[in-house]
């Protein structure tokens, strides 16, 4: 099936049938929604406008905590440009497979296209990364130019880190040499040329988003609302843009 990618913003692959499923109903986070995030929302804005206008710009992995804003950030910045141009395919990593298959239907097209991998990561023996790098950097044609690839990974190199690996590693001349096996291991990640990396947030930028999420309550009221919301971060084990999110989905209505 051949999408109307004039109407359609977003689609996700399903490979059992083998064809993109468009999406109707978009996540409608914005970019104003995402707090304690400003440096890495500018820098995804600007790389993002860059490849709109067809300037050069980044591959880009999002890394981090969970449930720190990297999967928002990226459907916030699909919002904001989709007027513009922009489309986003969704891409499991079981299925990085396909991407050839996807980049092929798409390379013509006049819209700019992410090709977005959430929770992107590889475990030891698997090697779906080599699709990627494909679409990344060419084989015998060059890699696509209306296409760039977003991911998130709570992953820096995208893959499990061992001791061992370190073991064959040497000092030359005052100079650390990696061992191969840990130069082929951090060699995809080399490949996003903009790393935006994110960690917990503090308890005053937990505040600021539930207060954002909890703007009717009045100002007499937020040391309580403080309160419920610091007990429910207790119990959830920590503080991010997500428990401020399902604090609100508890709690929203009633305070």
């Amino acid at each position: 099936m051949s999408l109307d990618w004039k109407n359609t913003y977003a689609a996700i692959w399903r490979s059992h049938n083998r064809q993109l499923r468009p999406v109707r109903h978009l996540d409608p986070v914005q970019l104003q929604d995402l707090l304690g995030v400003e440096t890495q929302k500018q820098k995804l804005v600007r790389n993002t406008e860059r490849f709109l206008a067809g300037a050069p710009c980044n591959h880009v992995l999002l890394w981090g905590s969970r449930g720190t804003g990297k999967s928002s950030l990226v459907k916030a910045v699909l919002n904001e440009f989709a007027p513009r141009g922009l489309r986003l395919i969704e891409v499991d990593k079981d299925e990085l497979a396909s991407l050839p298959e996807i980049v092929d239907d798409i390379r013509e097209r006049p819209q700019r296209f992410i090709l977005y991998c959430d929770d992107l990561s590889f475990e030891e023996g698997e090697h779906g990364y080599k699709h990627l790098k494909t679409v990344m950097e060419g084989s015998i044609e060059l890699p696509p130019e209306n296409v760039c690839i977003y991911a998130t990974s709570n992953r820096r190199h995208l893959v499990p880190e061992y001791q061992r690996d370190n073991a064959a590693s040497r000092v030359v001349d005052g100079e650390l040499h990696l061992a191969d096996a840990v130069e082929e291991r951090i060699s995809l990640a080399d490949r996003f040329g903009l790393g935006l990396s994110f960690y917990p947030v503090s308890e005053a930028q937990y505040f600021a988003m539930i207060d954002h999420l909890f703007p009717a309550v009045p100002a007499a009221e937020r040391d309580q609302l403080h309160v419920l919301a610091r007990r429910f971060a207790m119990e959830k084990g920590g503080r991010s843009g997500r428990t401020a999110r399902q604090f609100w989905n508890q709690y929203s209505g009633e305070l």
